[in-house]
């Protein structure tokens, strides 16, 4: 298995973590799907989304595969008015990554980051490990350190 630079930014910092592969469907890059094919829990699969804020420019949202992301939290958590997700042509030249292997860790810059709450109810969570077909397995507490993120309640009530 090939160790992409997010795996190695966990290498360097001394972090725990386990790579997972799973297959890709390229009709069907959602985290639900890739919860499916992986047999993981969805409440444990997290995906990175990239958003832009009126004030403080780009950050990165790590919320739950099933969830929306709730873009007024969003911006609260961000001490911004207004945000907006990115749109997706601009994922790549921004971020160095492609949608469905987005991970919050080896991208271009360093971006804030902001971890919905619910990930602190898990042992663990999934995360791209920055290409399809990957996942990165660790504590979401790591996730925090590796990444510097603040915790926050950023997705969509039910």
């Amino acid at each position: 298995m090939k160790k992409t630079n997010a795996a190695r930014i966990l290498d360097r910092l001394k972090i725990s973590y386990e790579l997972v592969e799973y297959e890709v469907d390229e009709a069907d890059l959602s985290a639900v799907h890739l919860a499916a094919t992986a047999g993981v829990p969805i409440e444990k699969v997290f995906k990175t989304l990239v958003l832009e804020g009126d004030k403080t420019g780009h950050f990165v949202c790590i919320v739950p595969g099933g969830d929306e992301i709730d873009l007024k939290k969003a911006a609260l958590a961000s001490s911004n008015k207004k945000v907006a997700m990115i749109p997706m042509k601009d994922l790549e030249p921004l971020t160095g990554y492609i949608r469905g292997g987005c991970s919050p860790l080896g991208m271009k810059k360093n971006f804030p980051v902001y971890i919905d709450n619910s990930a602190f109810d898990q042992p663990f969570i999934y995360i791209s490990a920055g290409v399809r077909g990957m996942q990165i397995k660790l504590a979401p507490d790591d996730l925090v350190l590796a990444c510097k993120a603040s915790k926050a309640t950023i997705t969509a009530e039910d």
